[in-house]
């Protein structure tokens, strides 16, 4: 495919923008797996901060939207363990990506080729003034929260 001035072209799904997004984040995992739902049942829970996110992802305790038009989203976050984060960024079917000066957090689902739905989850610490993940705990953590998602159908 080539693009203007003839240069070559990619369309990615979400979920591998994700990979890419993470691949760039030293430090970052990316776990996935592919449910037998819909785009639309599965990114209703996924996407949805202030409900779904928080009850499959095992860190949040609550998750509060202060504004969010045009995919940009501001909302404040609460761990289980009292911590607190605003975190900024995109949110649109099939695509969240929040930052906080802390926190990284990216989830992307889309369609799977013979049915259902592949998600991906990422994030974790970020390392202060830098783009990367403390790495200790995080698989272990994103498994999890697919876990969770998965028992969630």
């Amino acid at each position: 495919m080539s693009g203007e001035n003839g240069w070559p072209t990619a369309e990615l799904d979400d979920v591998r923008r994700l990979r890419v997004m993470a691949e760039a984040i030293p430090g970052a995992r990316v776990s996935e797996r592919v449910l037998p739902h819909s785009l639309d049942e599965v990114w209703a829970v996924m996407g949805d901060l202030e409900d779904g996110f928080g009850r499959f992802q095992p860190d949040m305790r609550d998750v509060r939207v202060l504004r969010a038009e045009h995919g940009r989203v501001v909302a404040l976050a609460r761990s289980r363990f009292g911590m607190r984060a605003r975190l900024e960024g995109t949110l649109r079917p099939g695509w969240c990506w929040l930052q906080s000066r802390f926190l990284i957090i990216g989830m992307a689902a889309a369609p799977e080729p013979g049915g259902g739905t592949r998600v991906a989850v990422t994030g974790g610490v970020r390392v202060p003034s830098r783009a990367a993940i403390v790495p200790l705990g995080a698989r272990r953590e994103l498994d999890r929260a697919l876990t969770r998602l998965e028992t969630m159908f």
